[in-house]
């Protein structure tokens, strides 16, 4: 599940404008999840802050950042405690930083749309084998 959320959050960075919500990426990634109940929305968080760990500790962008939460203007509380947790500041500085998740994604967006590090990092080469070919 994990690497179907990656796959598409790399693909949404190098193809899409703006975020994407929890709703659309559980269908557009299509992971089955019901969100409308605690335990399974409790398990997509969990898996977008998995992701951004690994991410970060390979020296990537976090592709968490695209995905918005709804009704909390971008991002909650534990996407900017997580951002505390890799060492970019205090939380709550980070949240009232007017440009800080604004520049996350610009940074997401050209990282993935840089062809060289999408061939490298993204492990869709038999994706682009088969559209290329």
């Amino acid at each position: 599940m994990l690497d179907r959320i990656r796959k598409h959050l790399i693909l949404f960075a190098r193809n899409q404008v703006g975020t994407t919500s929890y709703q659309n990426l559980v269908q557009e990634a299509d992971l089955g999840l019901n969100l409308d109940t605690a335990h399974e929305k409790s398990q997509l968080k969990e898996l977008l802050k998995e992701l951004s760990l690994a991410e970060h500790a390979a020296g990537r962008p976090l592709l968490s950042c695209l995905v918005e939460v709804r009704g909390h203007k971008g991002q909650g509380d534990q996407f900017y405690k997580l951002c505390e947790q890799l060492g970019m500041g205090e939380w709550r500085a980070l949240r009232r930083q007017e440009d800080f998740l604004k520049n996350l994604r610009q940074e997401c967006r050209a990282f993935w749309q840089n062809e060289a590090h999408f061939q490298q990092h993204s492990q869709f080469t038999q994706l682009t084998d088969s559209i290329s070919g």
